[in-house]
Parts: structure tokens; sequence; C-alpha cells
């Protein structure tokens, strides 16, 4: 089954960009399809894969900061093509 995950990660910090960024390229790095926004970045892939990468690497960036929140919305169906039709 293939999701689509929203994720905005807001580590609660002055250093708050170096945490963004080193998660951003870790999830880059997992050859899932990765999109970024100003705001959010999403993930798209099946969902076994998808969510051991974010276990991962969602711990790995909570280690290594003091504070921060991760928000998550999951979707059952890849949007990854997704393009407004009106």
């Amino acid at each position: 089954m293939n999701i689509s995950v929203e994720l905005t990660f807001s580590p609660l910090q002055d250093d708050f960009e170096e945490h963004i960024i080193n998660f951003i390229k870790k999830l880059r790095a997992s050859n899932l399809t990765v999109l970024e926004n100003p705001l959010s970045t999403q993930v798209f892939g099946e969902y076994n894969q998808v969510m051991q990468v974010l276990n991962t690497e969602i711990e790995a960036a909570f280690e290594l900061m003091d504070k921060g929140l991760l928000y998550m919305k999951l979707v059952k169906s890849d949007r990854s093509e997704y393009e407004p039709h009106f």
C-alpha cells in the first residue's frame, strides 16, 4: 500500500535551521520521493518503507536536539503526482 506523509519539523531552539536541513537531507538520501515547500516536507512511497525511514530519522533528529515538535499527516495513497484540476 502506498502512502503520502506531510511533515512539519519544528526544533524549539536557536539553531533550528541546522536540524531541519539535516533531517531533510536524510530523507532525500532514502530513495523515497521527497518534495519540499516553505511550510512542510512531503514523503511518498510504500507504507512499510516510508514508516521505517521515518522511524529511524525522527528518532535520530530528536536525539540531536533539546526540544522540538513534529507534525505529521498520513494519507492512504500516493499523492506525489497530484495536480489541481480546477
